[in-house]
C-alpha cells in the first residue's frame, strides 16, 4: 500500500514515445523528481514523495524504458537530450511552469542539461549520487560492455553477454553494489523487483545511451549552470564515486554534502536526512514564512506527545490510562495525542486531544488491512513492506515536534519514531520513553532460512541502534513482566531476549486500561448491559483492525451447531469499527455489532468469548477471569509466539487453528466445552499502568 497517491496522474507522448507521470500536492515552488537509470521506476521516490508532496507540488514520472513508460529500442533512444526533452513534456503537459529538480545517479545528468539550457525551467537543481563523469572514458566502457569476457565474476557481470545468460544475477549484483551499507535487505528487494521489471535488452539500450555522453561537452554544460545546486553524495558509493559528485558541486558552484557510511542510494538509505536536506535546499531557493514555534519556559505547563500504536485498540485504552495515572504525578500536564484510526475513537471518547497533525498520518490500519487475507497475516513482512508510510509517519512527527515544543514523547510502539530517532539521533529534543509488550522478531517456520536471516538481521539492526545511541530512549518500559518474554534468541550468535530485555527494560507489569474490581458485581453488570440472568452469552471479537472478517465468517457459520450443543446460546459478533456488519450472513440467536467503545466490560459480563490471538483481548479477558478460546493469525508471529507464550504462562485461554474451524463442530464442541470450564489462571496485577506512569513522571 502507497503511503500517498498521487492527485493527478497522466501520460505524454514525445516522438512516438508514451511517458507515466503523476502528481502529488499542491505547494510552491514545484519539485520534479527525475528519472534515474531505466534500471528503476519512479516508485525509487516512495520515500520522498508523501513527505515533500505536504509542502510542495511534486512531479514524477517513469523513465523511458520502465515503470509504466514506453520502451523505445536503440541506444539513441536512451541519451541523456532524450531523458531532458522527456523531462520537458513532462513538465508541459502538468502545466509546471518551473521546478526545482531532484535527481538520483544518472537523473544528475539530464537535471545539469536541462539547468545548462533551459534555465527559465529551472529554479535549482538537487543532484544525488550524481552518475557524471569528465573523463572521456565511455567509448572504451561501450566497448567492455558489448565484448564477450571470460569471467562472471565482479564487475566483469556489468556485460551485455553475461545479462543475456543471467540478467537476474546481474540486477542482484548491482543493487548489492548500489546499497554496501548493512541492513540493506528491503532497499536490495525492492530494487531488485523494479531492476527485472525492465529486461536486459532495454536496460542495454539504455546503459549505451548513457555512454555516448560526451564528457567536454558536459563540463561545458556545468559551467553554463547559474541555479543554486546541491550535490548529495555517499562515500562509500563504489558505482559512482565521491569525486565525481564533488566535481559536479565544483564545475556547478553547487554545494556538496557527504554522506558518511553510504552507497549510491542515499535517498532510500537516508531518506529523513535526504529529505531534510533537499526541503532546506528549496526553503533557500524560494523563501517561506517560517512557522511560529512556541518558546520554553519554565513557567509554562509541562507538555506531551503521545504516540498510540493504531494496529487494534488495546494500545489505545492502556495507553489512556497510564495518561490519567500520569496527570496524577503531574496535574497541570498537557497531553496531545498523534494517532490515528480506529485509536482516534477511544481518544475522543475519553475526552483526549488529537492532534490535528493527525490528519497527515498514512493509516497502518488499512495496510495491515491490505496485506490480509482469509485469516492469514505475515506481520513481519507486513511491517517491512510498511516502510514508505512508517517514513512518512515519521516526518509528520517531526514536523509537529519542531513547531510545537513538548517536554515528553511517549511512543506505545511508535516503531518508526523509535527507529528513525536512532537513525537521526540529532533531531531529539525532548525526553523520549519507548514502550512496548513484546520485544524481538521471529521467523515464522514457513518463511525458511531467508525469513530466518531477514528477523535476524532486523532484531541486529536494533540492538546495534541501542549500543550505539542509548541516549536517545530515556526509558524503555516492557508492558509486561520477565516471565512474559519468549525463551528465544534475537537469532543465530544473538543474545537471548529475555536476558537483553532484563538489562535494558524497565517492567511495568502488564497493563489493562482498567481494573476489573473497579467493574463491581458482574450480575448486577450483565443487567445493565442488557443480558438476562439465565442466557449464555457468547462474545465474537477481532479487535479494531479490519483483519478478522474470515473468523467472524467462520464463527457465525458455526452457530447453529453450537447452540445445538448449548442450547439458548446467544451470540454478540462484535466486528469492530473498521468491518462492517452487513457482510455477515444473519443467524438465528446472532447479533451483530460494529462498534462497543466499552467492549471490555461486555467481555466481564459474557459466559465465553471467541476471539483472534491478539495480546490486549485475551489479557482482558484473562484478567475478568472469563473462559475464552483464541485463534491466532496464521503467520503473524507476535500472535503465534508472544502473546501465546503469555498466555499460556497464565494458564488462560484455549487455542485452535484456523483450518480446524473449516468444520463447524470442532468450534462448536469448543464452545460447548469451554463455556463451562472452571477458570484458574494466573491473576493479573492491575497496577501497570501506575507503575508505567511513575517511570514516565520522571522524566518530566
Amino acid at each position: 500500500m502507497r503511503a500517498r497517491l498521487p492527485d493527478a496522474s497522466g501520460r505524454v507522448e514525445r516522438d512516438g514515445v508514451g511517458l507515466a507521470w503523476e502528481v502529488f500536492g499542491d505547494g510552491a515552488p514545484a519539485l520534479a523528481l527525475l528519472p534515474s537509470w531505466s534500471i528503476v521506476s519512479s516508485r525509487s521516490w516512495k520515500l520522498q514523495v508523501p513527505y515533500l508532496a505536504r509542502h510542495h507540488r511534486v512531479v514524477t514520472f517513469d523513465g523511458r524504458g520502465c515503470g509504466g513508460s514506453d520502451r523505445p529500442v536503440g541506444p539513441a533512444a536512451y541519451t541523456y537530450q532524450e531523458f531532458a526533452a522527456d523531462t520537458l513534456a513532462v513538465l508541459d503537459a502538468t502545466d509546471t511552469e518551473r521546478a526545482v529538480l531532484v535527481g538520483l545517479s544518472a537523473g544528475g545528468i539530464w537535471g545539469t542539461h536541462l539547468a545548462a539550457q533551459h534555465p527559465d525551467r529551472v529554479l535549482g537543481l538537487v543532484a544525488i549520487a550524481p552518475a557524471v563523469t569528465f573523463r572521456p572514458e565511455s567509448a572504451d566502457r561501450a566497448r567492455a560492455f558489448e565484448e564477450p569476457v571470460d569471467s562472471d565474476e565482479g564487475w566483469a557481470k556489468h556485460n551485455r553477454h553475461y545479462w543475456s545468460r543471467d540478467y537476474h544475477g546481474f540486477v542482484s549484483f548491482f543493487f548489492e553494489q548500489m546499497f554496501p551499507e548493512a541492513h540493506s535487505a528491503k532497499a536490495i528487494e525492492d530494487a531488485v523487483g523494479w531492476g527485472l521489471d525492465v529486461g536486459p535488452d532495454t536496460l542495454a539500450d539504455a546503459i549505451l545511451g548513457i555512454y555516448r555522453i560526451d564528457a567536454e561537452r558536459f563540463r561545458a554544460e556545468c559551467e553554463q549552470v547559474t541555479c543554486p545546486v546541491l550535490v548529495i553524495h555517499g562515500d562509500q558509493d563504489v558505482i559512482c564515486p565521491l569525486a565525481d559528485g564533488a566535481a559536479l558541486a565544483e564545475a556547478t558552484g553547487g554545494r556538496l554534502v557527504t554522506v558518511e557510511g553510504c552507497g549510491h542510494g542515499p535517498n532510500l538509505r537516508e531518506p529523513v536526512l535526504v529529505n531534510h536536506l533537499i526541503e532546506d535546499f528549496v526553503r533557500g531557493v524560494h523563501p517561506v514564512a517560517s512557522p511560529i514555534t512556541r518558546r520554553r519556559s519554565s513557567r509554562r505547563p509541562k507538555r506531551a506527545l503521545y504516540l498510540s500504536s493504531p494496529i487494534g485498540l488495546g494500545h489505545a485504552r492502556r495507553d489512556v490510562a497510564i495518561a490519567a495515572e500520569l496527570r496524577r504525578h503531574h496535574p497541570d500536564l498537557a497531553i496531545d495525542w498523534l494517532a490515528q484510526d480506529p485509536v482516534t475513537r477511544v481518544l475522543e471518547t475519553a475526552g483526549e486531544r488529537v492532534h490535528p497533525a493527525s490528519a497527515a498520518l498514512a493509516n497502518e490500519s488499512a495496510h495491515i488491512e491490505d496485506e490480509c487475507a482469509d485469516h492469514d497475516l505475515h506481520a513481519f513482512q507486513a511491517i517491512r513492506r510498511m516502510d514508505e508510510i512508517l517514513v512518512n509517519n515519521f516526518h509528520v512527527f517531526h514536523d509537529l515536534v519542531e513547531l510545537e515544543r513538548y517536554d515528553l514523547v511517549i511512543g506505545d510502539e511508535a516503531w518508526e519514531v523509535d527507529h528513525l530517532l536512532h537513525e537521526n539521533p540529532e533531531l531529539k529534543r525532548f525526553a523520549f520513553a519507548w514502550m512496548t509488550d513484546f520485544v524481538g522478531w521471529l521467523p515464522m517456520p514457513d518463511g525458511g532460512p531467508e525469513e530466518a536471516e531477514l528477523t535476524a538481521d532486523r532484531n541486529l539492526e536494533m540492538l546495534e541502534q541501542r549500543a550505539r545511541y542509548r541516549r536517545v530512549r530515556d526509558r524503555s518500559i516492557f508492558v509486561g513482566e520477565p516471565d512474559d518474554i519468549v525463551p528465544d534468541r534475537f537469532g543465530q550468535g544473538l543474545p537471548a531476549i529475555r536476558e537483553w530485555t532484563e538489562a535494558n527494560f524497565d517492567f511495568a507489569g502488564y497493563v489493562t486500561g482498567f481494573d476489573p474490581a473497579e467493574l463491581g458485581d458482574r450480575t448486577a453488570l450483565r443487567a445493565e448491559l442488557g443480558y438476562h440472568p439465565d442466557e449464555r452469552v457468547c462474545v465474537v471479537t477481532v479487535g479494531g483492525s479490519g483483519v478478522g472478517a474470515g473468523l467472524l465468517r467462520r464463527v457465525v457459520e458455526a452457530t447453529g451447531a453450537a447452540r445445538r450443543l448449548v442450547p439458548g446460546l446467544r451470540f454478540v459478533v462484535v466486528t469492530g469499527p473498521r468491518l462492517d456488519p452487513r457482510a455477515l450472513p444473519a443467524h438465528p440467536g446472532v447479533t451483530v455489532r460494529r462498534y462497543v467503545p466499552d467492549l471490555h466490560r461486555h467481555l466481564a459480563a459474557c459466559d465465553l468469548a471467541v476471539v483472534q490471538g491478539g495480546l490486549s483481548t485475551c489479557m482482558e479477558l484473562t484478567a475478568n477471569r472469563r473462559p475464552f478460546i483464541y485463534v491466532p493469525l496464521r503467520n503473524h508471529f507476535e500472535q503465534q509466539f508472544h502473546v501465546r507464550h503469555r498466555l499460556e504462562r497464565y494458564g488462560a485461554g484455549r487455542c485452535l487453528d484456523y483450518d480446524q474451524l473449516a468444520d463447524v463442530d470442532v468450534l462448536a464442541t469448543a464452545i460447548a466445552e469451554e463455556i463451562d470450564r472452571p477458570v484458574d489462571y494466573r491473576p493479573v496485577d492491575a497496577g501497570g499502568a501506575a507503575r508505567a506512569a511513575a517511570a514516565l513522571a520522571d522524566l518530566l
